[in-house]
């Protein structure tokens, strides 16, 4: 017997603990949509879009992305701009053009049938351990683990696993400790309740450890030190970046839009016109006309301040004030395709994905006009 079996076999009753977790969890398990059955592409979906998003947000998300693209082969048929539409307001873009990705590859080396095996799975562009640990247990009922935040959370304050979850070695004790801990008979459940446990009862703060259905299996709790685990050590800070951005419409009524490089940060996205404010004396509207002629020759009005957004993402903030503007002169056409700017209609505006904080933007113009 290793040192981890050692420690679970001391430290607590498995079948005792597999039976008080399942048996919770098929009476307050939570009614979402891609529970309805075990199609491996519907798992897929939800997991995909579930990482670093919250259910309540996901929802809605879900069900028209299984409106637009309810097939595997329909969505990987799918032409890219649709898919950045149907993702729209989720964020992590990546995230959808990796799964495009992955779905073509399935098509082509699999038939369509997403694959069963974890050595196969892994292939898959942006299938990572969790991911493929999810699909294969929820949609093919194997005992693999599926660790994810919530997952370490529980488990940490059951075992009192001290490590840091920061760190990516960790995820490894987790998935040994899963692996032992599995219900090999229903993994599906076993690894959706661990998940479920961790998203309404054993929160990251404030857990609500006396409606918790395995708190007698709780080493943490015993101890009375659950609110201290899981450890978690930050070390890098986000940095922040000041913008300045305008909406900018012509006599037509059309908007002026640029799209973003293929590659990066919300790659192949839509964005009104802005620019980072480095170091410079003028006020923001004038270091905006400057930055707008220097790139396309002309001189914007520049109206009335519209928003100031602080858009948060993993590891940088965007500082946004946002203008209105206008455009009364022409913009030479060869200027606006070589730099990726177009007019479009508020028809054309409505078919096309911008980020998060562009959609705030244009909220807070149209609700000023």
């Amino acid at each position: 017997m290793n040192d981890l079996e050692f420690f679970y076999a001391k430290k607590i009753n498995i079948a005792e603990f597999q039976n008080d977790l399942i048996s919770w969890f098929e009476r307050e398990q939570r009614d979402l949509p891609w529970r309805k059955n075990k199609d491996p592409y519907r798992v897929w979906v939800s997991e995909i879009m579930l990482q670093q998003t919250r259910v309540d947000t996901v929802i809605p998300f879900y069900n028209r992305f299984m409106e637009w693209f309810p097939t595997l082969e329909e969505f990987a048929d799918a032409e890219e701009e649709r898919i950045l539409k149907a993702w729209e307001g989720l964020g992590y873009y990546s995230r959808v053009r990796n799964l495009q990705t992955a779905a073509r590859e399935v098509r082509a080396a699999y038939n369509g049938e997403v694959p069963d095996t974890p050595e196969e799975i892994a292939k898959l562009k942006g299938v990572g351990p969790y991911t493929a640990g999810a699909i294969l247990s929820i949609a093919y009922g194997k005992p693999e683990p599926a660790v994810d935040g919530n997952v370490m959370r529980v488990l940490s304050r059951i075992l009192l696993i001290k490590e840091d979850i920061a760190k990516p070695k960790t995820r490894k004790v987790f998935e040994a400790a899963v692996r032992e801990l599995i219900d090999h008979d229903n993994p599906s459940f076993f690894n959706q309740a661990l998940m479920e446990l961790g998203a309404l009862i054993c929160k990251p703060s404030n857990p609500a450890c006396l409606l918790c259905p395995v708190q007698q299996h709780c080493q943490a709790f015993e101890e009375g030190v659950q609110t201290e685990l899981p450890i978690k050590i930050k070390v890098k800070k986000s940095r922040t970046i000041p913008l300045v951005s305008a909406i900018i419409t012509n006599e037509k009524g059309e908007y002026l839009i640029h799209k973003r490089p293929s590659e990066g940060l919300l790659a192949n996205l839509w964005e009104f016109p802005n620019f980072e404010i480095h170091t410079s004396l003028l006020p923001k509207r004038e270091f905006f006309q400057a930055e707008f002629k220097a790139l396309l020759g002309v001189i914007p009005v520049i109206q009335q301040h519209i928003t100031k957004i602080d858009h948060v993402f993993s590891h940088l903030v965007w500082n946004v004030d946002t203008f209105a503007g206008m455009i009364d002169t022409e913009i030479d056409g060869r200027k606006l395709a070589e730099n990726h700017y177009k007019w479009v209609n508020t028809v054309e505006l409505e078919e096309l994905a911008f980020p998060v904080s562009h959609q705030k933007m244009l909220k807070a113009y149209l609700e000023q006009r």
